[in-house]
């Protein structure tokens, strides 16, 4: 586990966004590719999926990361864990969240990152699909506190395939890393 993490933050950092694949059939994408942008927040979360699904598959998680770009665009990712893809890791990505209280967080999601061994590589990782999507995910906690209960994601892609995510701590703080200083992107009615 000890090195799963600094591989994931390493993968996240490098690519400013999460990546996806599927270990027998690749889901074809019919969406160019964002500009990447920098990560400058990183949280970390200790837990498992009580569901994650992806594309009418089932899989279990390793672990999941909380990605901030400099940009404002916010991903979960989440890495598969999938013995025949070390690099199947899929992200709900969106911009624009918005707390509800200090113990609550929504992020509207615009598109699914999706990354497998199979896809192209820069610089020797590989470079996540991108799938328009509609969806929202819903975490509980908060980062300050270091303390996130759990993580709730749904999305469709425009070509009708399914996302769903249900991550719960297990209780271990979260491992916060501020990469750089931005400027905040959250909607948040108590500052």
């Amino acid at each position: 586990m000890r090195l799963r993490r600094p591989v994931l933050a390493a993968t996240l950092i490098a690519l400013a966004s999460p990546c996806f694949g599927e270990s027998s059939l690749p889901i074809p994408v019919n969406n160019p590719p964002a500009p990447n942008a920098f990560v400058d927040l990183l949280a970390l979360m200790s837990g498992h999926c009580k569901t994650l699904k992806v594309a009418g598959r089932t899989f279990a998680c390793k672990t999941v990361a909380y990605a901030h770009g400099d940009g404002g665009r916010v991903n979960f990712a989440v890495a598969v864990d999938d013995p025949t893809d070390e690099n199947h890791v899929v992200s709900f990505s969106g911009e624009n969240g918005k707390r509800a209280d200090d113990n609550s967080y929504e992020l509207p999601i615009d598109r699914m990152l999706l990354n497998s061994k199979d896809r192209p590589k820069v610089d020797g990782l590989p470079v996540p699909a991108e799938q328009t999507s509609t969806g929202i995910c819903r975490q509980t906690g908060n980062f300050a506190a270091r303390k996130v209960t759990d993580v709730t994601c749904s999305a469709t892609d425009s070509e009708g395939r399914r996302y769903e995510l249900l991550f719960v701590s297990d209780g271990t703080p979260v491992s916060v890393r501020r990469i750089r200083q931005s400027a905040p992107s959250i909607q948040d009615p108590f500052k």
